[in-house]
């Protein structure tokens, strides 16, 4: 766009090229005119001065009719000497007959008394006319001017043919004026052009240079620089269209500021929205697609751009593009893999001018990912809650209709089917209570009182009840040992003791729950550079792979039989999970069907020396 261009190119010098041939055109045709009018005077100039007086005339004619020829030659050789020769012409004086009776040619006086051989003379004689006529010698390149006038007597009435006078002069002279006058034109004309080439050059390097100072400004303004001025060298057309380029620079800035803001503006919006925008050409084309989006598909922004939206959102096979064009509608795409979930919701609307004109379309995508679980967990939630308590529900009816029926009677039957009912009452209170503790912490209203602990203390008093259960129990229902890998130092961290006491509780229950007879259960306790991690290990048969993502889902149980048997409500490690990230903490497991769990917390933890913790009680 902005390549040089060549002189020869350039308006400068067209304008300069049209003054030069518009004043050569002018100069050729005031000189052609002007030359032929010359050499039109100089020839009649001549053909007036090639006359001969009538007194000549009447003085040969009378010679002519003379009879004394020897005394009439003398006397017309004298008539001729009179004649005024002053373009130097060749006289002859012939008569009737056709014989030469004088000549003005000195070196020539032998061809008095001849017959002349020239056909016009001849004409002239037999055919009784003048002849004037101009001719051209190709041999010595000259021209010739030549008048054959009669000499006629008139005696009364009568007037005969005597003879006729022959002259012929050269135009050598004349042309040669004519071309010395030519040659000071051409050379004056030549001048004229050099001159008016230079005044040209200069007028159109005045005209030329506002116009070559609004092509630079209009070359700036497209490549985006605004700061040049034009100058305005005067109030005429240029100054007015310089004014303009001027004005224009300045409103297309501040168009160019507004487009620019605008669409800082939208990129800055799509960059950040949360949803993925993508929008299409009337084609399906994809001509923009936001981060979130490229996300969402998996598709670099750049690869994706020139793509087609059906092909992007994988719905070719139940979808055209005129499907969506004419009743877009929102769709909900299912992007789930083995390694993670995506679901998202498609909005489409169209991209319509004002005449109604489909432009393109526009694809909004919403994950619902989180809601679908959501709602997914509200379902399992609703019939997990139903069903746990509709069991207990339906035993205690059974047991109490059974007493209502007469068993409370029999003293052996009724204490049992109370204790089962008593039994199956507290269950249901547990799981209410773990209800609405969960129901609590989920909307922030749950109680916490942190306090700095002694874990390495904790954890043992936590260990060593569960030792004394064991203990105390004369006849108890499965034996374990429990083993302790502690570290030796005293590791305090701010936790809510009740809490976490749950915490360890929940796990050290279900470790001895799923442990078999005589299991070891293995409780350790260590410190990372930030974190303490705690660890609950097992004996049992462990977790199956495909159930460790759901494990602290609530209500999940990996053998429902076996924990709804043994009284667990389900809700125990949901309510761990809960509490250690109400912490600040991360909860885990490790477990391999066959070989056992282990169940680990970590805690963010911050060395303190004992004296800055009597600091902080002080």
């Amino acid at each position: 766009m902005n390549s040089k261009i060549k002189f020869f190119q350039s308006i400068h010098f067209k304008i300069a090229l049209v003054f030069a041939l518009l004043l050569l055109l002018t100069l050729e045709i005031v000189g052609a005119v002007f030359v032929r009018q010359l050499e039109r005077q100089n020839l009649n100039t001549f053909k007036a001065q090639q006359t001969v007086q009538t007194y000549i005339v009447n003085r040969l004619s009378d010679e002519l009719t003379t009879t004394n020829t020897t005394k009439s030659d003398k006397q017309i050789k004298s008539t001729l000497s009179e004649i005024n020769n002053t373009n130097n012409a060749q006289i002859r004086v012939i008569d009737n007959k056709g014989t030469i009776r004088g000549t003005n040619e000195v070196d020539n006086q032998g061809i008095v008394g001849q017959k002349t051989t020239d056909n016009n003379i001849k004409n002239a004689i037999y055919n009784n006319r003048d002849v004037v006529r101009t001719t051209y010698n190709s041999q010595n390149n000259s021209r010739y001017y030549t008048t054959i006038t009669r000499l006629i007597r008139t005696q009364g009435n009568n007037s005969e043919l005597v003879g006729v006078i022959y002259m012929r002069s050269s135009l050598d002279s004349v042309y040669q004026n004519i071309n010395q006058i030519t040659l000071i034109y051409v050379s004056a004309m030549f001048v004229a052009i050099i001159l008016g080439l230079v005044m040209a050059i200069i007028i159109s390097r005045a005209i030329t240079r506002p116009i070559d100072e609004m092509k630079k400004q209009t070359l700036r303004i497209a490549r985006g620089d605004y700061s040049g001025h034009v100058h305005v060298y005067g109030n005429d057309e240029l100054g007015q269209l310089a004014s303009a380029v001027n004005n224009l620079s300045v409103r297309v800035e501040e168009a160019q500021e507004s487009t620019e803001s605008e669409r800082r503006r939208l990129d800055s919006v799509m960059a950040h929205m949360t949803d993925g925008v993508i929008a299409t050409d009337r084609r399906g084309n994809v001509t923009i697609i936001n981060e979130t989006a490229s996300s969402f598909l998996d598709n670099e922004p750049d690869d994706a751009v020139g793509k087609s939206i059906l092909d992007l959102l994988d719905i070719r096979d139940d979808y055209t593009l005129r499907e969506l064009l004419e009743d877009p509608d929102d769709l909900v795409l299912d992007f789930s893999t083995k390694e993670h979930d995506l679901i998202l919701q498609a909005y489409f609307s169209l991209i319509q001018r004002e005449s109604g004109f489909i432009s393109g379309l526009v694809c909004v995508l919403h994950d619902v990912t989180e809601q679908q679980k959501i709602d997914q967990d509200r379902k399992e939630f609703v019939s997990n809650v139903s069903h746990e308590l509709r069991t207990p529900l339906t035993s205690v009816r059974a047991y109490i209709e059974s007493l209502s029926e007469g068993a409370w009677k029999d003293p052996e039957v009724a204490p049992r089917f109370l204790k089962v009912t008593q039994e199956e009452t507290d269950r249901m209170i547990r799981m209410i209570n773990d209800l609405l503790t969960l129901s609590r912490m989920d909307s922030g209203t749950q109680k916490v009182d942190l306090e700095m602990v002694n874990l390495n203390e904790l954890f043992n008093y936590v260990l060593d009840r569960f030792d004394m259960m064991l203990k105390q129990d004369d006849k108890p229902e499965k034996t374990y040992t429990i083993k302790r890998d502690f570290t030796k130092r005293d590791l305090w961290v701010e936790i809510d003791t009740d809490r976490f006491t749950q915490v360890l509780d929940n796990l050290m229950n279900n470790a001895i729950k799923y442990s078999p007879d005589g299991g070891v259960v293995t409780a350790r306790l260590l410190e990372t550079h930030n974190n303490v991690i705690l660890s609950v290990s097992d004996q049992g048969l462990g977790i199956p792979r495909a159930d460790i993502p759901r494990i602290f889902d609530r209500f999940y149980r990996v053998d429902k039989a076996r924990s709804r048997a043994q009284g667990g409500t389900g809700l125990g490690l949901a309510i761990s999970k809960e509490v250690v990230q109400m912490l600040g903490g991360r909860i885990w497991v490790d477990s391999r069907e066959g070989r056992g769990s282990t169940f680990y917390i970590s805690l963010p933890y911050k060395p303190y020396d004992e004296e800055d913790l009597w600091d902080e009680d002080n």
